[in-house]
């Protein structure tokens, strides 16, 4: 019998975590495609299946879900990221392809921020990530000085941000690839400036 119980506990700890990445995977895609405010715990509930009440059990509030989703991009985006060091055209090829996939959602983010506290943090941690990103895979050409060094930083983040991506690939209308073109001789311009 405890055999039966044990099995039983466990198959059933398995179902509340599938159902819990399934209610996390249906937000996601939601919020990828329209804006936040037009997400609701119900679009969600009926997206992964379930009802509005197991969301709630699952997730506590739409800020709950918002925060998984978050996560989940986070994992995403160092995953699509990857690049060597020192590598500047495969770190904005990757980078690009990162935004080709989220940046229009992660621009509606960043325009409900405003109006919506929880999305102005979720938004400062993405951002706190991105300059983590670029100390990663642009260290090799930062400068040296502490001073130096924040500037070039927070440069490259202006050139590398999704604001930039939107402006060239959106706004703009430029390619994929002359928008990668473009972001690059902006992060040469940047690193090669650091060297003055």
């Amino acid at each position: 019998m405890k055999t039966t119980r044990s099995y039983t506990q466990t198959a059933r700890a398995d179902g509340k975590v599938a159902t819990r990445e399934r209610i996390i995977a249906a937000a996601h895609d939601l919020f990828l495609e329209s804006a936040y405010e037009d997400v609701t715990l119900a679009t969600i509930a009926s997206a992964s299946g379930v009802s509005h009440q197991t969301v709630l059990n699952h997730l506590d509030s739409k800020l709950g879900v918002v925060l998984a989703v978050a996560e989940l991009l986070s994992t995403e985006t160092a995953a699509a990221r990857r690049a060597e060091p020192g590598d500047v055209a495969g770190a904005v090829h990757a980078l690009v392809g990162d935004y080709e996939h989220m940046g229009d959602a992660n621009f509606r983010w960043a325009a409900s921020a405003d109006r919506i506290p929880e999305l102005a943090e979720v938004l400062d941690g993405a951002r706190a990530g991105h300059q983590r990103w670029i100390a990663e895979v642009f260290g090799p050409d930062l400068p040296d000085t502490e001073g130096d060094r924040s500037r070039a930083v927070v440069a490259l983040h202006a050139a590398t941000d999704v604001y930039t991506w939107k402006l060239l690939r959106r706004d703009l209308k430029l390619t994929r690839s002359e928008t990668e073109k473009s972001i690059v001789d902006l992060v040469v311009g940047i690193l090669k400036g650091t060297d003055r």
